[in-house]
């Protein structure tokens, strides 16, 4: 079987929320030197972006195909057939879902099957050692960072699983210009998170300390970013949007709600604040001042436990003060931000790994960790809930049918975001 030159890959991106699509795009073009745009697949589920969240990424001009499971597995075996297979294939989704494809794309048995990549798309504060087992298999399993990359060959190594596929590379969204302050402009930018804080009185707290900074700094500008509008679905479920919690306080002028690029918002930010976002790294990379809040304690649940020792860690009382905390550049360098090696040099490792095994003659078998053997109490359900089986008849779809299954899906998520948590809370009464 003839190897394939990196320079003319053909580069898949499966994805299941917006955030996964932007990660998974950005790598896509970081880690193989193809010119075309990936040809990009979103899951249909109940984090399915928006076209406005999909716009919002700025990732892309082409808008990705929606699709089940097994019709992606479909796509991938019709582009094999047509002659036009996939050499690349990034796999941005969370880890059953990973560990699916991975079983679906070798249930395949294509002639020549693609590379496949996987990873996080941000900081890896929960389900380590779950997570990165169940996207064993993968051909490369990006690390965001030097911690993480270390972090994930002990995994591997200490269940006797090979280690060889974890490759250092970094987050593919850092970029911008450096923060530089303005004469005159004072902007703190709080990044919200969809889950974290997840109770109501957490967030509710969260925003009215935010409000009452920026009463106390009227000549501060206090923006709130959100990630997704209401009934918009992120990588994770908000049971409490802040929209809607705002709507029972008096924000005064200098507070607003923002969209948009995260990127954009950055260019005019001299202060990010977050519980533990991802924003936070993209701000470091600037050096735009940092700070992490402590005031619901520094806890797994929340994530913010990643940036111990970063010097980052303060509170509102701190931040009321005119604290601004000064991060440490040992910690900033092992978290891949920052450093003194110029940042596209971070994925040179990742780039050539990609590089090597598309020249091989023929890939090796998919050999992921968990398997009917290894786990067999395990691995079936999460096999059994994608239900990747590609050999099933497609249906034909008429407009009714569509006009049906787009209807049908509105009340699932509504039903997801809206019904089942008040169901929850008369529950706890």
């Amino acid at each position: 079987m003839p190897s394939r030159t990196n320079e003319a890959v053909r580069v898949a991106v499966l994805a299941d929320s917006d955030t996964r699509w932007k990660w998974g795009a950005l790598t896509a073009r970081r880690i193989t030197t193809a010119t075309a745009e990936p040809t990009g697949f979103v899951l249909r589920g109940r984090a399915t972006p928006t076209p406005r969240q999909l716009a919002e990424t700025g990732v892309s001009t082409t808008t990705p195909s929606e699709v089940t499971g097994a019709e992606f597995l479909r796509a991938v075996r019709d582009a094999e057939e047509r002659g036009e297979g996939y050499d690349v294939i990034v796999l941005a989704l969370v880890g059953g879902t990973v560990r699916a494809v991975l079983q679906g794309l070798a249930d395949l048995a294509l002639v020549r099957r693609p590379v496949i990549v996987t990873g996080y798309v941000g900081v890896v504060y929960e389900k380590l050692t779950d997570g990165l087992l169940l996207r064993h298999g993968a051909d490369v399993v990006l690390a965001n960072s030097r911690h993480d990359a270390e972090r994930f060959r002990a995994v591997y190594e200490g269940v006797g699983a090979g280690s060889d596929s974890v490759v250092e590379a970094a987050l593919p969204f850092l970029g911008g210009a450096p923060h530089t302050p303005e004469a005159g402009r004072d902007t703190l930018v709080f990044a919200a998170q969809p889950s974290v804080p997840a109770t109501r009185a957490e967030r509710t707290y969260v925003l009215r300390r935010l409000i009452d900074h920026a009463r106390l700094h009227p000549g501060r500008e206090v923006l709130l970013k959100l990630r997704s509008k209401p009934g918009e679905h992120t990588t994770h479920l908000e049971e409490f949007p802040f929209q809607k919690l705002v709507r029972d306080l008096d924000p005064p002028a200098n507070f607003r709600l923002v969209y948009g690029h995260m990127g954009e918002v950055l260019d005019r930010t001299d202060l990010l604040v977050t519980v533990s976002s991802t924003a936070a790294l993209e701000a470091l990379h600037r050096r735009i001042p940092t700070a992490i809040l402590t005031d619901l304690g520094v806890r797994e649940a929340l994530g913010n436990h990643h940036f111990v020792g970063s010097g980052l860690l303060t509170s509102f009382d701190g931040l009321d003060k005119g604290l601004a905390p000064i991060p440490d550049e040992t910690w900033l360098a092992r978290q891949g931000v920052a450093s003194d090696s110029p940042y596209e040099e971070a994925f040179d490792a990742a780039r050539d790994r990609v590089a090597a095994l598309l020249a091989l003659p023929a890939l090796p078998p998919i050999t992921p960790y968990y398997t009917a053997e290894t786990a067999p109490g395990y691995l079936p359900g999460i096999l059994a809930r994608h239900r990747l089986d590609v050999t099933a008849p497609e249906p034909r779809e008429s407009g009714l049918r569509r006009i049906v299954r787009e209807a049908a899906r509105g009340a699932y998520r509504h039903g997801v975001q809206r019904v089942a948590p008040v169901i929850r809370r008369l529950g706890e009464l």
